[in-house]
């Protein structure tokens, strides 16, 4: 086997190299193109600005870092970090109340589980880049897919998708400011605060720089979850009541699984991510990594604080860990706010970039163009990022209730869980249509990984139907607030 090839998960070989996005006909072909042309980014040897630069390990050398330039010089624990630092952020805080309302059992259930498959379909997006290397983003793998239109509506999904969550980043930012503050300012003046910093944070065009501020946000949260955990622990007084499970109605038990399906929303970025590294095929590491990370911690967190904080845990969860603690860690968790919104703010503002600049020189250029165009992308959405948050109200009041909210997002992520499943399974049809004349049950293996994907695809769709459910009457019991308010919203 050549190594340009992986076998996937049929069994067959994924040959790297094929043309870029609009090159439908040579791809059903199977036709291998150059590998520079494929890439979203071309060929870097020369280049003044180089993307290609993620090494997967890292995380794990964070103390001892050396950068070795060659033609694709940086690689992928890098990439774990910043996917950590985009998976793991306040969100962590509002499972604790998910198990105060399903229970110890059936949440640590979930959660273990949801991170099973989020595993799993993680890695076949991973194999999806690697047989399609000129895939940059949803909007790309919607080409190969489903042609031109499958392109504009799952690149506009993304983007969208991305936008809203900058959005929370930056009204989260405001109510963090507002309680710190006591309310001392105008809570329109602290999301402009946010929105600027925010940009500021962006303005890097390399992921490799937004890495180092991941670091940040990963020992933010961190130590924010610690400080709450030990705050929990010790301000606890007498028999505290847990339940192994409880009886609450579907519509209650689904808005605390849509805080468990919340805190794994990383997959959206995942081709931008994996194609800013040294090497793409290191990136099963980097997601063993990212899983293994996050389910651990949202274990523990989760049901510690639960353990402390009993049925009436307050979410997120340091809002119940009185005055001062909370405060306190408020203040630690605005790094992870700021850079967490960076992260997501980079990926959205990169999509607009590739697409505009891809084959350009400009791309890799430090001059007026390269470098102008890509701070009035950011700029340009950054701005309507903070337009979405001062102007939907439904979104001030869930985010005021729980910081960094599912239900306001319910419809996104479901629809996105969705996608992944549907790019998943369509996939390995894809693979044995070109290549086996869609021998989907050939073989006992193949017979038993056709009918995985296809329960995985309707537990997407199933998610999709019951989170529009759920979303459409959290927003209609919604009593509604003021947009573009002072009032304090912490």
């Amino acid at each position: 086997m050549s190594a340009s090839q992986q076998v996937n998960l049929y069994g067959m070989e994924i040959e790297s190299g094929l043309g870029s996005p609009g090159q439908n006909d040579d791809m059903k072909k199977g036709e291998p193109a150059n590998t520079a042309d494929a890439d979203p980014f071309g060929d870097e040897e020369t280049a003044e600005i180089k993307y290609r630069t993620m090494k997967w390990w890292y995380l794990c050398n964070v103390a001892c870092v050396r950068y070795q330039f060659r033609k694709r010089p940086l690689n992928l624990v890098l990439s774990s970090e910043v996917m950590i630092a985009e998976n793991i952020s306040l969100g962590i805080l509002s499972l604790p109340s998910a198990v105060a309302t399903l229970g110890m059992a059936p949440a640590a259930i979930l959660i273990t589980f949801l991170s099973g498959l989020s595993w799993y379909t993680g890695y076949v997006i991973g194999q999806f880049k690697l047989r399609y290397p000129q895939v940059h983003s949803m909007g790309d793998a919607g080409e190969i897919l489903l042609g031109r239109t499958g392109r504009e509506i799952l690149g506009m999904g993304q983007l969208l998708f991305l936008i809203f969550l900058m959005a929370s980043h930056i009204l989260t930012f405001s109510i963090l400011m507002n309680t710190l503050t006591d309310h001392g300012a105008c809570t329109i003046v602290f999301a402009v605060v946010g929105l600027i910093i925010s940009f500021i944070g962006t303005i890097p065009r390399t992921m490799e720089k937004v890495y180092w501020m991941s670091i940040t946000s990963f020992i933010s949260i961190f130590i924010t979850t610690l400080v709450t955990m030990i705050a929990m622990g010790v301000q606890a007084k007498g028999h505290v009541q847990n339940d192994a499970s409880r009886e609450v109605s579907f519509y209650e038990a689904f808005l605390a699984v849509t805080n468990i399906i919340f805190a794994f929303i990383a997959h959206v970025a995942f081709f931008g991510f994996i194609s800013e590294t040294e090497d793409p095929k290191a990136f099963p590491k980097s997601l063993a990594m990212l899983q293994a990370v996050d389910t651990v911690m949202y274990l523990v967190t989760a049901l510690v604080i639960y353990r402390f904080a009993g049925p009436d845990l307050a979410s997120p969860a340091l809002s119940s860990a009185g005055p001062l603690m909370k405060k306190v860690a408020f203040g630690l968790a605005i790094p992870t706010v700021i850079i967490a919104g960076v992260v997501i703010g980079h990926v959205a503002c990169k999509y607009v970039y590739v697409r505009i600049f891809r084959g350009s020189a400009h791309m890799h250029q430090r001059n007026i163009v390269g470098v102008g165009s890509w701070i009035g992308i950011c700029l340009i959405i950054w701005v309507i990022a903070w337009i979405i948050a001062e102007s939907i109200p439904v979104f001030n009041n869930i985010l005021s209730l729980m910081v960094v909210s599912p239900q306001a997002e319910i419809t996104s992520e479901t629809l996105e869980f969705a996608l992944r499943e549907c790019l998943q399974l369509l996939f390995a049809r894809y693979i044995l249509v070109a290549y086996e004349q869609g021998q989907y049950f050939s073989t006992g293996s193949k017979t038993v990984l056709t009918v995985c994907n296809a329960i995985i695809l309707g537990i997407g769709c199933a998610m999709t139907g019951m989170g529009l459910y759920v979303s459409g009457r959290a927003i209609h019991e919604d009593s509604g607030s003021n947009t573009w308010a002072c009032a304090n919203n912490a």
